[in-house]
């Protein structure tokens, strides 16, 4: 069984859900199979092979429907205007009685010697008076591996935050308040996450290496084996 942090992974066999579906334990059915919300489709899902089968129509059958549709709604938009191909899903949490959130978006720039991936879980606690409450954890994992290799793996955990708007009067209006919310705690994570790279490359890496050697100039290491130690590498000069 997957964990509770989504995966995205590719489910492109006739009939399923095009693109790519979030796999997690918040859409997981009996026997393996999941579904997915905006396709009203479930499927099984082998994750050796991460392939889909057995596709069959599916009706989600919770008292938050509307409300999850129009959260699904104003989170896709919200994802696909910040994020490069980004995967969402919105779905009952059975074991806590709320509503999931799910953002996935994965970057891979094999050419720059990079990759990176945003995982971000949110759990919404609907109530019909103004308690409605939000919770979450943001997950960012980016590896760079060109000269080196270095990988950063952070989570932040989002403490409880009020939602104004009831879901008793409009399921629009609290699902655009939810992903206001959303959207404002990210956009604070990446600037957050912007400033910690900006200390790290004008402090802690810096003082890991030079970048250049005394002679100011990089060293060809394929030549290695013809420089004269003193005077091509040292700068000095030769006896």
């Amino acid at each position: 069984m997957p964990s509770d942090n989504a995966a995205a992974v590719s489910a492109f066999v006739e009939g399923a859900p095009p693109g790519e579906v979030l796999i997690s334990s918040y859409n997981s059915l009996e026997d393996g199979r999941y579904y997915d919300i905006e396709s009203q489709r479930s499927f099984n899902f082998d994750h050796q092979t991460q392939k889909a089968s057995d596709v069959q129509p599916y009706t989600l059958d919770s008292e938050h429907s509307d409300l999850i549709t129009a959260l699904l709604k104003s989170l896709t938009t919200h994802s696909t205007e910040h994020y490069p191909s980004a995967t969402t899903t919105v779905c009952p949490a059975s074991q806590s009685g709320g509503i999931a959130l799910l953002v996935v978006s994965n970057k891979y720039s094999p050419q720059n010697f990079w990759n990176g991936r945003w995982r971000s879980t949110y759990l919404l606690h609907p109530s019909s008076s103004s308690q409605t409450t939000l919770t979450g954890t943001i997950n960012v994992d980016v590896h760079y591996y060109e000269d080196g290799n270095v990988r950063l793996m952070t989570t932040k955990k989002i403490p409880e935050m009020k939602v104004e708007a009831s879901p008793a009067l409009s399921p629009a209006a609290p699902a655009a308040e939810v992903v206001r919310k959303i959207a404002g705690v990210e956009k604070g994570y990446q600037e957050e996450l912007n400033r910690g790279f900006g200390r790290l490359s004008e402090g802690e890496f810096k003082g890991l290496r030079r970048q250049l050697p005394v002679t100011r100039q990089k060293v060809e290491w394929e030549k290695i084996g013809g420089y004269r130690l003193g005077q091509d590498i040292g700068g000095g000069r030769s006896r």
